[in-house]
């Protein structure tokens, strides 16, 4: 029985130590760290989740290895968003660029079969905004994080949000051609 306060007693002090731990360096690293732009960011949240669970559970992980991993995820996250600042290559090697589904109330279904998103899927974001008319809808992005935008119709006003939208552009001199 005092093996098991034991060990109860040193996950409530160890992970007490790496929530403090984590939450420092979070603060540290800033508000960038745990955001979910891109698959690499979620592939670090995820990571954070992990070490916490192995330094909370695990017998083999001590409290000073946990930070190291903590503070070796924060370094890579801080390294790969100052390079995709400050490079187009990088940026473009990490980031998804957001994608049009839907322009002007009509449906872009090869767009819709290569990102595996259905109609339903682009009507559901559309009510969730409140709209009830799909003609009303200027324009549906996937966002590079995976959720939807809904651009309600403009009125006689630029779409320049749009302008790094994936389909946008040819979208645009279709439309110009008729």
């Amino acid at each position: 029985m005092s093996g098991s306060w034991t060990t109860i007693f040193h996950t409530l002090v160890i992970g007490t130590l790496a929530y403090v731990a984590l939450i420092i360096l979070l603060r540290i690293s800033g508000k960038r760290t745990l955001s979910k732009w891109n698959a690499f960011d979620f592939i670090v949240t995820i990571a954070f989740g992990s070490i916490l669970g192995m330094i909370l559970l695990g017998e083999d992980t001590s409290l000073i290895q946990g930070i190291v991993g903590f503070g070796l995820l924060v370094i890579l996250q801080l390294g790969v968003s100052w390079l995709s600042v400050n490079s187009e290559q990088m940026q473009a090697l990490i980031k998804a660029k957001p994608t049009l589904l839907l322009y002007q109330g009509n449906m872009i279904t090869e767009t819709l079969k290569k990102e595996r998103i259905t109609q339903e899927d682009v009507l559901a974001a559309i009510r969730a905004q409140g709209i009830s008319a799909v003609e009303n809808v200027e324009a549906v992005v996937l966002e590079t994080n995976g959720n939807f935008s809904v651009i309600e119709q403009n009125q006689g006003t630029s779409s320049s949000a749009l302008i790094d939208v994936q389909g946008y552009p040819v979208v645009q001199r279709e439309l110009t051609k008729v």
